[in-house]
């Protein structure tokens, strides 16, 4: 009797439908229970030093984050994690344009390092029972809430005088004027007398409201409330940091820079969406900048938009998202002890092995993806084992569901996806795109964050334009059948019947033909 006829499908196929898709949403338990490492992922992100992680939404940062900071626990050290989404008691304050900047900066630092001393509190009153100098923790907790109230904004500052003279000469006039430098001074005057007459003048200087942090206290302050602690290290894991509006990461980070990466005690972990994430801000003096300088001050050595496409590393692909799929059933309530293994728990569901190979395809390297599509395809396939043909409408259904709601509500995004796909697809046989790497261009960046197009490659070379680098792109699996399903598709390309065409693997010699530019795509969306 062979793993088939022992399992029963249909409760396995329940297992798949009732994933739990967010990890916020994990006991710290689960978190540690369902993650999978793909070497060397897990030796980038846990070594003692201060990095960004990035990586789209469904990537798996927080998963990675989370499992770090279980990890950091069992060391003995204090992890500190902090969703930047839920900083504050009124966040919306921070997108409040109505506020200056300065009020908003100031409110953002101080919701942050209140939320620091939150996590560290508990650690605190842990400390008492085995700190050499009790008294010394109490102290410290307010030194640093003293430090905290030091975050502030200078005021508006308003000074007026006045001048007087008497003039005995008849006259008659008026005289105004405007310096504008870091502060406005408008001066003003006007005289009028016969045989003798008064003059005044007034004058009044404006300063800007600016941002007042001191520095040396807060780091003083975390450093000995830390010391009188006992930990070896704190590790300030800091997520959802694009959250944060654009122009005021630059502030945040300049706290970390000044504060807390100084330390040899401190380790900081943020994870952020690389192309809406903002970490420095450029002065006008040589050298001069607010934040944090990337590769200098913090490493930015991981990349998860990269880290799991099959295109890229195909063994280690699949690998990963069978332990992935295998883990999170290993935890549902409907586990059959006869599969052992992520290999039993693919035998028993997936007809072929080139079928989960296709699953892992379509998923284009995002584990939350791979999670919605399992449930996806259990539900297609129920009571059958899972073919070819479930992935494909899977795919197809997930991609009009979930990512082609972004394009609905947006006819410019849906007409530069067109064209992508009428040129790359249609002109050029090919999935996927060249597409020059030191251009930002937003379309392009909204259908990626969307996950219409993805990353297969970075920093690569055009086969006729020499000393240029680009990134390639490539069409969702999803969008690709879905275009097969609809009879959207160019028709040069397709000739089998609907129910056998295959998604085209990436050939890397049609790639390197097709090539677009932010030029191309606007002059042939503006002429559709």
């Amino acid at each position: 009797m062979g793993l088939t006829d022992k399992v029963d499908v249909v409760s396995l196929q329940k297992a798949f439908i009732n994933f739990s898709l967010r990890a916020e949403k994990y006991t710290d338990d689960m978190v540690v229970d369902t993650f999978v490492d793909s070497a060397p992922m897990m030796d980038l992100l846990s070594n003692a030093n201060s990095q960004v992680v990035y990586g789209r939404r469904g990537t798996g940062k927080t998963h990675a984050l989370k499992f770090v900071a279980d990890l950091v626990a069992k060391r003995g050290e204090i992890p500190v994690y902090m969703d930047l989404r839920s900083i504050g008691s009124n966040t919306s304050i921070y997108n409040d344009t109505s506020k200056s900047l300065a009020e908003r900066s100031t409110q953002l630092i101080n919701d942050v390092l209140q939320a620091v001393l939150a996590s560290l509190y508990p650690c605190a009153v842990a400390a008492l029972d085995t700190a050499r100098h009790p008294e010394q923790v109490a102290v410290r907790l307010d030194d640093f809430q003293t430090a905290i109230s030091s975050v502030k904004i200078r005021r508006t500052i308003e000074r007026e005088t006045t001048t007087s003279s008497e003039n005995t000469a008849k006259a008659g006039g008026s005289l105004a004027a405007t310096l504008a430098a870091a502060a406005s001074v408008t001066a003003s005057a006007s005289a009028e007398a016969t045989s003798k007459s008064a003059e005044q003048s007034r004058a009044k200087t404006v300063g800007e409201p600016a941002l007042h942090i001191d520095f040396g206290s807060v780091q003083a302050a975390l450093t000995g409330l830390i010391e009188v602690l006992g930990a070896e290290r704190v590790w300030l894991f800091i997520d959802e940091w694009s959250e944060v509006p654009l122009e005021l990461q630059p502030y945040l980070a300049d706290l970390l820079r000044r504060t807390v990466l100084p330390s040899p005690r401190c380790i900081v972990k943020i994870a952020a969406i690389e192309h809406r994430s903002n970490f420095t801000l450029r002065g006008t003096g040589r050298g001069e900048y607010t934040g944090v300088e990337l590769g200098a001050d913090m490493s930015a050595s991981l990349n998860l938009d990269d880290f799991l496409v099959f295109d890229a590393d195909e063994q280690r692909s699949i690998q990963f998202f069978k332990n992935l799929i295998f883990r999170h059933y290993s935890k549902s309530e409907n586990v059959d002890p006869a599969v052992r293994t992520a290999e039993d728990l693919i035998h028993a569901l997936f007809t072929q092995v080139n079928v989960f190979e296709e699953f892992v395809r379509a998923v284009e390297g995002v584990p939350r993806d791979a999670l919605n599509l399992a449930a996806t395809v259990a539900t297609k396939a129920f009571n059958n084992k899972i073919s070819m043909n479930h992935v494909r409408e899977a795919a197809r259904d997930w991609y009009q569901r979930d990512k082609a709601s972004v394009i609905r509500g947006s006819d410019h995004l849906s007409d530069i996806l067109m064209v992508v796909i009428n040129e790359v697809i249609g002109r050029r046989r090919a999935r996927a795109f060249l597409f020059p790497n030191n251009v930002r261009d937003e379309t392009i960046e909204d259908l990626f964050d969307a996950r219409l197009l993805h990353i297969l490659k970075k920093n690569v070379s055009a086969k006729d334009q020499a000393g240029k680098r680009f990134d390639v792109f490539k069409i969702d699996y999803g969008c690709y059948v879905d275009l097969i399903n609809t009879g959207k598709e160019p028709k040069m390309l397709f000739e089998a019947d609907d129910e056998l065409i295959e998604v085209p693997r990436d050939d890397y010699r049609s790639i390197r033909r097709a090539i677009l530019t932010p030029e191309q795509l606007r002059e042939i969306a503006a002429n559709r």
